[in-house]
């Protein structure tokens, strides 16, 4: 029986919480805040739990006998409460990002080497249906070999809070999702970056709401990103809008989930002569079918990891390599330069 101490009690806290409140294998013991205990308290009594509400984590772990911490707090937190929680003798499954520099997330991933300890990093987007088949329907070889991955990302949330102070938030907060696809869909991992980032003179962020990203992948594709957190309306969804180009074709996803999402695939035949006419046909790629998904997948497959002692995708010695794409994007933007990975 896993005794979890859920440290950080926001929004995110409700996906976790229904996640796990109901499995046999594990019970929530803990809700470790940094001051609000009060909100802490709704929150137990929202989900009904009976857990205890601390200002410590160290504290909670001992009097709880805790055996899981879930990272729930803001990036600039991970640190400290990853490390410590590893180092109590936890195993870990947090919030991405891993950590707002490479230099602690070495460092937290080395410290989960040295400890015997799991961490795990959540990527939700990694467990959407339409993502599974698209990288299945690329792996089928239907494309040949994959030339360009493009990524389209444009919305206009207003969240208030951190993430309008971050220096990069577009980059920092939420483009480890769609490079983390990226490297999905590919099967490879990224070289090198050159990044652009930038605030348009209507946005109400802080720092540079808007960024493009050119990587260049293992095998010599190119990844590119284009990417706005106040776009002026043609909003994408959350996913982004894909294209992707290979030899033998290209394939393109609108990135809605769950209905009425659109595919296209154009097949380009070769003639004896060397001419090369173009096919257009429609194929419908196959829906992968998932009991869960998103959050409480991912969740899922890390609890199987625990158990059965494999890793996940989702383990921070692969998440490194996205958050590497993350942190040299931004180097590289403020340098001006590409940059290696």
């Amino acid at each position: 029986m896993y005794k979890i101490a859920i440290a950080g009690c926001g929004m995110v806290a409700d996906e976790w919480i229904e996640a796990v409140k109901d499995r046999t294998n594990c019970t929530i013991r803990a809700l470790v805040v940094a001051q609000n205990v009060d909100a802490a308290k709704e929150k137990a009594a929202k989900h009904s739990l009976s857990a205890n509400v601390y200002l410590d984590l160290a504290t909670a772990i001992e009097k709880e006998e805790i055996s899981l911490v879930f990272d729930l707090t803001p990036p600039e937190y991970h640190f400290e409460t990853v490390t410590t929680a590893l180092k109590a003798g936890c195993d870990v499954f947090g919030e991405k990002p891993l950590a707002p520099t490479l230099a602690e997330a070495y460092a937290m991933v080395e410290c989960a080497e040295a400890t015997g300890r799991e961490y795990f990093v959540m990527q939700n987007r990694r467990y959407i249906p339409e993502l599974y088949a698209l990288r299945d329907f690329l792996r089928s070889g239907s494309l040949g070999q994959i030339g360009q991955i493009s990524a389209n990302f444009q919305l206009a949330p207003r969240f208030g809070g951190f993430r309008e102070q971050m220096d990069s938030p577009l980059i920092a907060d939420m483009a480890i999702h769609t490079f983390d696809a990226a490297r999905f869909l590919a099967g490879k991992n990224a070289v090198s970056v050159y990044c652009q980032e930038f605030n348009p003179v209507w946005s109400w962020y802080r720092g540079n709401a808007n960024a493009v990203c050119i990587f260049e992948m293992e095998d010599g594709a190119i990844f590119d990103y284009r990417g706005s957190w106040c776009a002026r309306g043609l909003e994408t969804s959350w996913e982004a809008k894909w294209r992707i180009t290979g030899e033998k074709g290209s394939a393109f996803w609108d990135g809605t989930v769950e209905a009425g999402y659109e595919w296209a695939t154009e097949r380009v035949t070769t003639g004896l002569s060397g001419d090369e006419e173009a096919a257009a046909v429609i194929m419908t790629i196959p829906k992968a079918t998932m009991a869960k998904t998103k959050h409480a997948a991912c969740i899922d497959e890390m609890f199987n990891a625990l158990l059965s002692g494999t890793r996940p995708p989702t383990d921070c010695r692969d998440n490194i390599k996205s958050i590497e794409m993350v942190q040299k994007a931004i180097e590289s933007a403020r340098k001006g330069e590409k940059v290696k990975i």
